[in-house]
């Protein structure tokens, strides 16, 4: 009788939990429907972007190992490219969809400087990131006229008025002092130019007909791939270069070469690299670029959020060889915080690498205009432009409507927070103060011919460069 009352109560209750199965397996079932319905129609679902071996290819990197392209309907491959002009070329021919690219990149290539082509970003990938090496032989001459603090340690930042003696030696000895950087539009480039200017040393002027950047040059510029960079110092064919990580500390590493300065000490939070996609790409495909870029939103966030407790995993995903594919050490050495200048002199440097704090990943119109000014200041915009020109330009390349439309997206699906964008801004970032520079000098992205006029060396107004001399039209 007891065994007759239990199989009676078991029934209905089997009966129930079968039933509450049924219900949940449908209430998932509707979930994942409603999750398939918020994924954006994206037109082209597979898809291949270039990159160079530095660490800031990091969002790229991460955004594929940790799903979020696929997150987003998209089915990535990436591929390590032989240099800067080959990626760009491959990508206005279509062979790439997009590529982490250098932040004059698509600037140069709209107004036609180099090969023309209308090159877009809409999305900004990291702030900082570089830093200028010199030789071991150029480091001990120019120990002398470095100031050392009370630990016996060079002061830092290091001005580039301690090279300039070590640049005359060179001169009344009939050499030439020459430094290598990565490509004539490359941030490094700039850098490279911004901190030697700063210190009275001309880095030398490019014109319509001579495109070396050497006239009137005290200092020789040229360029070398990144992942050559070290080699090349070893050889001696250059005396310094200007490169992003990990290939100063790689000179470090190697004992080959000293770093005497970041990015981040020549202009503090500094836009370094872009995703580049061309215009037509993001006309074709509107829903593809903005998924893609809600997945790179998504990777900045995870390199930096709380307090870079993940950047160990990012630094071995980077050591991978189809990756970065160096030392994992070489890699941490900048990527986890600190940075190392002469070996053991190791520093923190809490902000070397930056990818979504500060609104590092939104593309300001501000920052374009630095780079087209630095542009027009060496030549490569060999007449004078009005402001409004600056600003027109900035505004067919850099395309923050886009970045807000993808951000909005997941601050609707709570990927992220309304706090981590920059509500309200008119594409300007505030004017950068004075001490934010090496060089002590102040930037308003709103007045560039007014910038442009406060530096010391470079052109200016109407100037231009004509054979090996500057005019005046």
């Amino acid at each position: 009788m007891k065994s007759r009352t239990l199989s009676g109560y078991a029934d209905p209750m089997r009966r129930f939990l079968v039933a509450l199965t049924g219900a949940m397996a449908v209430l998932a079932a509707l979930a994942v429907s409603s999750a398939k319905a918020e994924l954006l129609a994206v037109e082209k679902d597979e898809l291949k972007f270039g990159f160079i071996k530095l660490t800031d290819m990091a969002p790229l990197a991460v955004a594929k190992e940790k799903g979020y392209f696929e997150d987003e309907g998209l089915f990535v491959t990436l591929e390590a490219q032989a240099n800067w002009k080959v990626l760009l070329d491959r990508v206005i021919t279509g062979e790439l969809e997009g590529a982490h690219m250098l932040a004059g990149q698509p600037l140069a290539a709209t107004i036609g400087f180099g090969t023309k082509a209308h090159i877009i970003t809409p999305f900004s990938m990291d702030l900082n990131g570089n830093g200028i090496t010199v030789s071991n032989e150029v480091w001990e001459l120019m120990k002398p006229h470095i100031p050392k603090g009370p630990d016996g340690k060079p002061v830092h930042p290091i001005k580039a008025e301690t090279l300039k003696p070590v640049i005359e030696k060179f001169a009344d000895e009939g050499k030439a002092f020459k430094m290598g950087m990565v490509f004539p539009v490359s941030t490094h480039n700039y850098e490279l130019r911004y901190w030697l200017a700063s210190g009275g040393i001309h880095p030398g002027y490019y014109s319509p007909t001579d495109t070396s950047g050497t006239i009137q040059a005290k200092a020789l510029l040229s360029v070398t791939p990144p992942p050559q960079m070290p080699a090349t110092l070893e050889a001696g064919t250059i005396h310094g270069y200007c490169v992003g990580e990990p290939w100063n500390q790689a000179a470090v590493f190697k004992g080959i070469g000293v770093p005497v300065i970041t990015d981040y000490e020549i202009w503090k939070n500094n836009p370094e690299k872009v995703f580049g996609i061309t215009k037509e790409f993001a006309q074709k495909y509107p829903n593809t670029t903005l998924a893609l870029t809600k997945a790179l939103i998504r990777a900045a966030k995870w390199l930096d959020e709380n307090n870079n407790a993940n950047r160990l995993e990012a630094v071995k995903i980077l050591s991978r060889p189809e990756y970065v594919g160096a030392d994992e050490k070489v890699i941490a050495n900048s990527m986890t915080g600190t940075f190392e200048y002469e070996t053991g002199d190791k520093r923190e440097v809490p902000d070397f690498n930056v990818f979504y704090r500060y609104f590092a990943t939104y593309p300001y119109y501000s920052d374009a205009i630095w780079y087209l000014t630095q542009m027009r200041r060496w030549g490569q915009i060999a007449e004078g432009k009005s402001d409004e020109w600056y600003l027109e330009t900035a505004k067919s390349v850099y395309r923050p409507d886009i970045y807000m439309q993808a951000a909005e997206m997941l601050i609707a699906d709570g990927k992220v927070e309304k706090t981590d964008f920059p509500y309200g801004t008119d594409g300007f970032r505030p004017p950068v103060p004075a001490s934010d520079f090496i060089d002590q000098i102040p930037y308003d992205g709103k007045k560039p011919n007014a910038y442009l006029d406060s530096l010391k060396i470079g052109l200016k107004g109407k100037e231009k460069v004509e054979g090996t001399s500057i005019v005046s039209n």
